[in-house]
Protein backbone atom coordinates (compact mmCIF):
# COMPACT_ATOMS: atom_id res chain seq x y z
CA UNK A 1 0.00 0.00 0.00
CA UNK A 2 1.71 3.64 -1.36
CA UNK A 3 1.97 6.24 1.56
CA UNK A 4 -1.21 7.90 0.10
CA UNK A 5 -3.41 5.26 0.45
CA UNK A 6 -2.38 4.80 3.62
CA UNK A 7 -2.85 8.48 4.67
CA UNK A 8 -6.73 8.27 2.61
CA UNK A 9 -7.22 5.36 4.87
CA UNK A 10 -6.31 7.20 8.01
CA UNK A 11 -8.53 10.06 7.04
CA UNK A 12 -11.19 7.70 6.86
CA UNK A 13 -11.31 5.63 10.21
CA UNK A 14 -10.75 9.34 11.53
CA UNK A 15 -14.02 10.51 9.88
CA UNK A 16 -15.87 7.27 11.51
CA UNK A 17 -14.43 7.64 15.05
CA UNK A 18 -15.70 11.22 14.93
CA UNK A 19 -18.93 10.27 13.58
CA UNK A 20 -19.23 7.82 16.07
CA UNK A 21 -18.65 10.57 18.97
CA UNK A 22 -20.56 9.60 22.24
CA UNK A 23 -21.01 5.52 21.43
CA UNK A 24 -18.68 3.36 22.19
CA UNK A 25 -17.61 0.78 19.44
CA UNK A 26 -17.54 -3.17 19.97
CA UNK A 27 -15.46 -5.78 17.77
CA UNK A 28 -16.96 -6.18 14.30
CA UNK A 29 -18.38 -2.83 14.18
CA UNK A 30 -21.27 -3.60 16.75
CA UNK A 31 -22.76 -0.28 18.38
CA UNK A 32 -23.69 0.50 21.94
CA UNK A 33 -25.06 3.43 22.91
CA UNK A 34 -23.24 4.58 26.17
CA UNK A 35 -26.40 5.72 27.82
CA UNK A 36 -27.83 1.98 27.85
CA UNK A 37 -24.97 0.36 29.21
CA UNK A 38 -25.44 1.43 32.97
CA UNK A 39 -27.90 -0.18 35.36
CA UNK A 40 -30.37 2.83 34.91
CA UNK A 41 -30.01 2.82 31.21
CA UNK A 42 -30.37 -0.48 30.59
CA UNK A 43 -33.65 -0.93 33.15
CA UNK A 44 -35.05 1.76 31.59
CA UNK A 45 -34.46 0.70 28.17
CA UNK A 46 -36.31 -3.20 29.02
CA UNK A 47 -39.28 -0.71 30.91
CA UNK A 48 -39.56 0.76 27.47
CA UNK A 49 -39.97 -2.22 25.78
CA UNK A 50 -42.37 -3.57 28.24
CA UNK A 51 -44.44 -0.72 27.77
CA UNK A 52 -44.44 -1.02 24.23
CA UNK A 53 -45.82 -4.58 25.01
CA UNK A 54 -42.14 -6.22 23.43
CA UNK A 55 -42.50 -8.36 26.22
CA UNK A 56 -39.94 -10.58 24.75
CA UNK A 57 -36.89 -8.07 24.23
CA UNK A 58 -37.95 -6.59 27.91
CA UNK A 59 -37.18 -9.84 28.94
CA UNK A 60 -33.54 -9.98 27.39
CA UNK A 61 -32.52 -6.53 28.80
CA UNK A 62 -33.97 -7.33 32.08
CA UNK A 63 -31.56 -10.12 32.49
CA UNK A 64 -29.11 -8.27 30.81
CA UNK A 65 -29.24 -5.59 33.95
CA UNK A 66 -29.08 -8.84 36.07
CA UNK A 67 -26.11 -10.66 34.59
CA UNK A 68 -24.17 -7.49 34.33
CA UNK A 69 -24.81 -5.20 37.28
CA UNK A 70 -26.16 -8.01 39.98
CA UNK A 71 -24.77 -5.94 42.82
CA UNK A 72 -27.11 -3.32 41.81
CA UNK A 73 -30.37 -2.45 43.51
CA UNK A 74 -32.13 -2.44 40.07
CA UNK A 75 -30.79 -6.07 39.40
CA UNK A 76 -33.95 -6.56 42.28
CA UNK A 77 -36.15 -4.80 40.32
CA UNK A 78 -34.70 -6.17 37.05
CA UNK A 79 -35.48 -9.81 38.36
CA UNK A 80 -38.90 -8.54 39.04
CA UNK A 81 -39.69 -6.90 35.57
CA UNK A 82 -38.65 -10.05 34.03
CA UNK A 83 -41.39 -12.33 35.59
CA UNK A 84 -43.57 -9.45 34.91
CA UNK A 85 -42.83 -9.52 31.24
CA UNK A 86 -43.83 -12.93 30.66
CA UNK A 87 -47.10 -12.45 32.67
CA UNK A 88 -48.01 -9.87 30.50
CA UNK A 89 -46.73 -11.58 27.48
CA UNK A 90 -49.08 -14.74 28.55
CA UNK A 91 -46.27 -17.25 29.45
CA UNK A 92 -47.67 -18.15 32.74
CA UNK A 93 -45.57 -20.91 33.48
CA UNK A 94 -42.26 -18.79 32.65
CA UNK A 95 -43.77 -16.00 34.83
CA UNK A 96 -44.53 -17.90 38.07
CA UNK A 97 -40.86 -19.61 37.71
CA UNK A 98 -39.29 -16.25 37.76
CA UNK A 99 -41.30 -15.19 40.69
CA UNK A 100 -40.73 -18.23 42.51
CA UNK A 101 -36.73 -17.63 42.32
CA UNK A 102 -36.61 -14.25 43.54
CA UNK A 103 -38.96 -15.71 46.45
CA UNK A 104 -36.03 -18.10 46.89
CA UNK A 105 -33.38 -15.85 46.21
CA UNK A 106 -34.50 -12.75 48.55
CA UNK A 107 -36.73 -14.28 51.70
CA UNK A 108 -36.37 -11.15 53.31
CA UNK A 109 -37.38 -8.29 50.28
CA UNK A 110 -39.88 -5.63 50.18
CA UNK A 111 -41.81 -6.45 46.94
CA UNK A 112 -42.22 -10.40 48.29
CA UNK A 113 -45.92 -9.50 49.00
CA UNK A 114 -46.35 -8.15 45.73
CA UNK A 115 -44.16 -11.39 44.02
CA UNK A 116 -45.99 -13.78 46.29
CA UNK A 117 -49.51 -12.38 44.69
CA UNK A 118 -48.64 -13.05 41.27
CA UNK A 119 -47.12 -16.43 41.95
CA UNK A 120 -50.71 -16.86 42.59
CA UNK A 121 -51.84 -15.00 40.01
CA UNK A 122 -49.48 -16.89 37.42
CA UNK A 123 -51.16 -20.91 38.99
CA UNK A 124 -54.67 -18.62 38.31
CA UNK A 125 -54.25 -17.84 34.82
CA UNK A 126 -53.76 -21.94 34.21
CA UNK A 127 -56.51 -22.67 35.43
CA UNK A 128 -58.59 -25.05 32.80
CA UNK A 129 -62.50 -25.89 32.75
CA UNK A 130 -63.99 -27.38 35.18
CA UNK A 131 -63.72 -30.82 33.37
CA UNK A 132 -60.29 -30.98 33.48
CA UNK A 133 -57.40 -31.31 35.84
CA UNK A 134 -57.44 -29.01 38.51
CA UNK A 135 -54.06 -29.17 39.89
CA UNK A 136 -53.62 -25.35 38.99
CA UNK A 137 -56.27 -24.16 41.13
CA UNK A 138 -55.02 -25.99 44.34
CA UNK A 139 -51.30 -23.94 43.64
CA UNK A 140 -52.98 -20.84 43.22
CA UNK A 141 -54.84 -21.14 46.98
CA UNK A 142 -51.81 -22.10 48.19
CA UNK A 143 -49.86 -19.63 47.45
CA UNK A 144 -52.53 -17.13 48.18
CA UNK A 145 -53.01 -18.76 51.50
CA UNK A 146 -49.25 -18.08 51.86
CA UNK A 147 -49.23 -14.47 51.40
CA UNK A 148 -52.42 -14.02 53.60
CA UNK A 149 -50.81 -16.20 56.46
CA UNK A 150 -47.28 -14.35 55.82
CA UNK A 151 -48.32 -10.37 55.28
CA UNK A 152 -51.90 -10.30 56.54
CA UNK A 153 -51.90 -6.41 56.59
CA UNK A 154 -50.40 -5.52 53.41
CA UNK A 155 -53.05 -4.67 50.37
CA UNK A 156 -51.75 -7.91 48.54
CA UNK A 157 -53.46 -9.71 51.36
CA UNK A 158 -56.89 -8.03 50.48
CA UNK A 159 -56.88 -9.15 46.78
CA UNK A 160 -55.81 -12.77 48.02
CA UNK A 161 -58.35 -12.93 50.08
CA UNK A 162 -60.55 -12.59 46.99
CA UNK A 163 -58.70 -15.22 45.03
CA UNK A 164 -58.77 -17.52 47.68
CA UNK A 165 -62.63 -17.60 47.53
CA UNK A 166 -62.56 -17.91 43.41
CA UNK A 167 -60.17 -20.48 43.60
CA UNK A 168 -61.76 -22.40 45.96
CA UNK A 169 -65.43 -21.95 44.08
CA UNK A 170 -63.17 -23.44 41.48
CA UNK A 171 -62.26 -26.43 43.17
CA UNK A 172 -65.62 -26.97 44.54
CA UNK A 173 -67.44 -27.11 41.12
CA UNK A 174 -64.84 -29.41 39.93
CA UNK A 175 -66.07 -31.67 42.88
CA UNK A 176 -69.86 -30.50 42.45
CA UNK A 177 -69.29 -31.96 38.70
CA UNK A 178 -67.71 -35.39 39.57
CA UNK A 179 -70.56 -36.04 41.50
CA UNK A 180 -73.24 -34.59 39.46
CA UNK A 181 -71.68 -37.40 36.96
CA UNK A 182 -71.55 -40.29 39.50
CA UNK A 183 -75.10 -39.55 40.44
CA UNK A 184 -76.55 -39.53 36.64
CA UNK A 185 -75.12 -42.75 36.21
CA UNK A 186 -76.65 -43.94 39.40
CA UNK A 187 -73.22 -44.44 41.57
CA UNK A 188 -75.01 -42.74 44.23
CA UNK A 189 -72.42 -43.66 47.39
CA UNK A 190 -69.63 -41.83 45.25
CA UNK A 191 -71.89 -38.94 44.61
CA UNK A 192 -72.96 -38.50 48.11
CA UNK A 193 -69.13 -38.48 49.01
CA UNK A 194 -68.00 -35.71 46.72
CA UNK A 195 -71.59 -33.93 47.20
CA UNK A 196 -70.52 -33.95 51.49
CA UNK A 197 -66.67 -32.85 50.43
CA UNK A 198 -68.36 -29.95 48.52
CA UNK A 199 -70.96 -28.89 51.55
CA UNK A 200 -67.51 -29.21 54.28
CA UNK A 201 -64.33 -28.20 52.48
CA UNK A 202 -65.95 -24.96 50.54
CA UNK A 203 -68.95 -23.53 52.07
CA UNK A 204 -70.26 -19.95 50.78
CA UNK A 205 -68.59 -19.87 47.25
CA UNK A 206 -71.98 -19.78 45.77
CA UNK A 207 -72.86 -23.99 45.88
CA UNK A 208 -74.63 -23.99 49.35
CA UNK A 209 -78.38 -24.38 47.79
CA UNK A 210 -77.49 -26.77 45.18
CA UNK A 211 -75.17 -29.24 46.81
CA UNK A 212 -77.75 -29.55 49.74
CA UNK A 213 -80.28 -30.40 47.47
CA UNK A 214 -78.01 -33.01 45.99
CA UNK A 215 -77.11 -34.47 49.33
CA UNK A 216 -80.85 -35.07 50.10
CA UNK A 217 -81.96 -36.11 46.97
CA UNK A 218 -78.79 -38.66 46.64
CA UNK A 219 -79.52 -39.96 50.35
CA UNK A 220 -83.38 -40.51 49.20
CA UNK A 221 -82.18 -42.42 46.07
CA UNK A 222 -79.92 -44.60 48.52
CA UNK A 223 -82.85 -45.30 51.08
CA UNK A 224 -84.66 -46.62 48.06
CA UNK A 225 -82.21 -48.49 46.94
CA UNK A 226 -81.85 -50.24 50.59
CA UNK A 227 -85.58 -50.55 50.75
CA UNK A 228 -85.35 -52.57 47.23
CA UNK A 229 -82.96 -54.80 48.35
CA UNK A 230 -84.59 -56.23 51.76
CA UNK A 231 -86.61 -59.45 51.20
CA UNK A 232 -90.56 -59.59 51.77
CA UNK A 233 -91.89 -60.04 54.86
CA UNK A 234 -94.21 -63.03 54.40
CA UNK A 235 -97.69 -63.08 56.72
Amino acid sequence: MTHRKRVCCLLLLLMLLLTGCGRSWWPFGKRVDMARATPDGLYQQGLAYYEGRDYKRAVEVFQRVRELYPLSDLALMAEIGIGDAYYSGGEYIEAGLSYQEFIDLHPTNENLPYVMYQVGMSHYRQIDTVDRDMTEATRALRAFERLVTRFPDSRFAVLAEKMIRDCKKNLAEKEFYVGEFYFNIKQYQAALRRFEKVRQEYPNVGLDFMVNRYIQETRQRLTEGEARKKPAVKN
